[in-house]
């Protein structure tokens, strides 16, 4: 089982499969389906059925009922699927407006999200055993295009949003299939092609705006005020179009369309291929934000578009960042950035929603709890 991302179970839902088509039991804070193993049972299925959904850790203990050979523990083993939790929610994820620091000594295991079934960061590359999750949450076989899947899967907008926030990760860090046919290539951009692309049209455009200005002090200062604003664009387009969340239409249409722009994200964090933008859907979003910025500053070509190139260069330091926080060793400053936007896919996604900094969490109370290790 090393490897493997598990989900997590409160004891109302395990005491739920009780039947011969859903037979679940316990033992400590393990949860293993024994339901194939109904009609193999030495005793017969009654007596399996007899503790359907409850702990069996002291029948399998008892000599006057039977003694259960190594065999038994090892079909046990095999069936493990998910890990109890108590229905009380972590100190971490409580009410967000109690959030307070986490202290957590560093000798005890931390505590295992509820929704994700994870714990820490490390857990976001745990291979995900394809077939046994589709077989316990009846979401998305990773095997097949995902898409389609979504688009004709009938989900809830409920159903769907708890499982595409619980992260998988593909059989060796490899892209799972999204189209499955002639459209897959234009779903996966190499982070290089971020800059390779955007930071010398972004220069040319620089120097197009210089033109109209009489010093590098002021062209300066109106790049950095895009840079600037683009902080704030990142923020609101994280926050309200990609985590638009309970706020989506519960239809296919829109619940495809989500996982298209961000969902596939969050249900797959650590695919290299689909952290940073498609140039098709840069594009797509970039132009109105061009529109916008020669509306308001219609007065001058030159000031609009200066703006405008210093937060396109805000763009390409978010893209890499995130990049970055997802795949590689950072300084310092890094590790603490890359810990909480990790938290933000095993934690909490309706919080945390800056990637290159968390000014804008803390300025409308969307921070992420710190997470403080003691001695």
């Amino acid at each position: 089982m090393p490897g493997r991302t598990l989900p997590t179970l409160t004891l109302t839902e395990v005491e739920s499969h009780n039947s011969t088509k859903s037979c679940y039991v316990t033992v400590g804070t393990k949860v293993y389906d024994v339901t194939d193993f109904l009609d193999s049972h030495p005793g017969g299925a009654d007596l399996i059925l007899d503790y359907a959904g409850k702990d069996v850790a002291e029948i399998l203990k008892d000599e006057d009922s039977h003694t259960h050979s190594e065999a038994a523990y090892e079909v046990l083993d095999e069936s493990l699927v998910a890990f109890l939790v108590t229905e009380k929610l972590p100190l971490h994820i409580q009410e967000k407006k109690n959030i307070g620091d986490v202290e957590i000594n560093e000798n005890v295991t931390p505590a295992v999200h509820p929704r994700t079934g994870m714990s820490c960061e490390e857990d976001l590359s745990k291979d995900t055993d394809l077939s046994q999750d589709y077989k316990t949450h009846k979401f998305l076989d990773l095997n097949k295009p995902l898409l389609m899947q979504v688009w004709r899967g009938g989900f809830s907008k409920e159903f769907y949003l708890d499982q595409v926030h619980r992260p998988r990760h593909y059989k060796g860090g490899a892209s799972a299939p999204l189209f499955g046919n002639f459209l897959e290539p234009l779903s996966l951009t190499p982070w290089w092609v971020v800059p390779l692309l955007w930071l010398p049209a972004d220069a040319y455009g620089t120097y197009l705006a210089a033109q109209g200005f009489d010093s590098y002090g002021a062209l300066a200062a109106s790049w950095l005020f895009g840079l600037f604003i683009w902080t704030l664009v990142e923020y609101v387009l994280h926050r309200f179009l990609f985590h638009l969340d309970y706020y989506l239409p519960d239809n296919n249409a829109s619940i495809t369309l989500h996982f298209l722009l961000h969902g596939v994200h969050h249900y797959l964090p650590m695919d290299k291929y689909r952290l940073v933008m498609p140039p098709t859907l840069f594009l797509v979003l970039a132009t109105p934000f061009w529109k916008l910025a020669h509306t308001l500053f219609y007065f001058d070509w030159h000031l609009a578009t200066a703006i405008y190139c210093g937060g396109i260069f805000g763009y390409v330091m978010y893209d890499m960042t995130h990049y970055f926080l997802h795949h590689q060793n950072l300084p310092l400053w890094y590790k603490g950035l890359k810990k909480y936007h990790l938290a933000h896919h095993f934690q909490d996604y309706e919080l945390g929603f800056g990637v290159t900094s968390a000014f804008w969490d803390r300025i409308f109370n969307t921070e992420l709890p710190t997470v403080v290790k003691t001695k």
